[in-house]
């Protein structure tokens, strides 16, 4: 396998073969990208189709996709792009036709029954009007939805706004209405940095309470830690060992005490005895 896309039938000789076939119909053509695409008069888009799904050599037998495009600055501002495939030859072509809000394109649902809901999705999106279409509604948005939203010039907000109604107990349309505070609201992210400080910042600079998370690093906590607590008075070296001052006894002397206690029967005899 040389690569991992589906591998295409080359584009050599298709553009030319096209052209042959097609006559006038074809207004430009371009290969870029490995695809090829055809510009077609839009009035007579059924033939063309018709002829890019019989004609031998070309065989796009299958309508896969349509979509829209629109281009304000335009004449005909909308494009409409029909994605063909051939089951054959196994390659695909885009086909391309302008208008604008008031032409009709005409309906390829006599040649692919698939484009009745393709074209009710480029209709409800863009406004584009599809001649031939014989059920030709909104798909995705709702009956009473205002304006086509994939337009360049359809506001992002729209133009009405749905809600239940408690009141009423039904579903209600009403006019959008933005909150000034929505329509100045600063979208910068304030973990990306912000320019100035947001309410509330100014209390990230002082670190909190012991064991609290802290955006603040281990030193700058220890500076301001050093910074907040009070100086504690020096200790006063021991200088000296009297006892007063250490506490070991008292300034005054201690009285004498006898070996042994004192007997009153007993005399002692002066320079001898076991009383002395």
């Amino acid at each position: 396998m040389r690569s991992s896309a589906p591998a295409y039938t080359s584009n050599d000789g298709v553009i030319d073969v096209a052209e042959r076939a097609l006559g006038k119909r074809v207004l430009s053509s371009l290969e870029a990208a490995y695809e090829v695409s055809f510009t077609v008069d839009r009035e007579s888009l059924v033939e063309t189709m018709t002829l890019l799904r019989d004609t031998p050599g070309l065989e796009y037998q299958q309508l896969m996709e349509i979509a829209g495009v629109d281009y304000p600055e335009r004449p005909d501002r909308f494009e409409v792009v029909y994605c063909l495939l051939s089951l054959t030859r196994n390659h695909r072509i885009r086909v391309h036709v302008q208008t604008d809000e008031i032409k009709p394109v005409p309906s390829v649902t006599g040649i692919w029954p698939v484009a009745g809901w393709l074209e009710r999705e480029v209709y409800d999106m863009y406004g584009v009007l599809f001649e031939g279409n014989a059920d030709l509604r909104r798909i995705l948005t709702d009956y009473g939805f205002v304006g086509h939203p994939q337009r360049k010039d359809f506001p992002l907000t729209g133009y009405v706004e749905l809600r239940y109604s408690e009141e009423t107990k039904r579903v209600a349309y009403e006019p959008v209405k933005l909150a000034q505070d929505f329509r100045t609201f600063d979208f910068m992210s304030p973990w990306e940095g912000a320019e100035y400080v947001l309410p509330g910042d100014e209390k990230a600079k002082l670190p909190e309470g012991k064991g609290a998370p802290t955006p603040l690093k281990a030193d700058e906590i220890i500076k301001a830690d050093a910074a907040q607590s009070p100086k504690a008075a020096p200790v006063t070296p021991k200088v000296t060992e009297s006892p007063a001052q250490t506490g070991e006894g008292k300034a005054e002397p201690k009285p004498k005490r006898s070996r042994k206690p004192k007997n009153p029967d007993v005399v002692p005899t002066k320079g001898k005895g076991q009383n002395q």
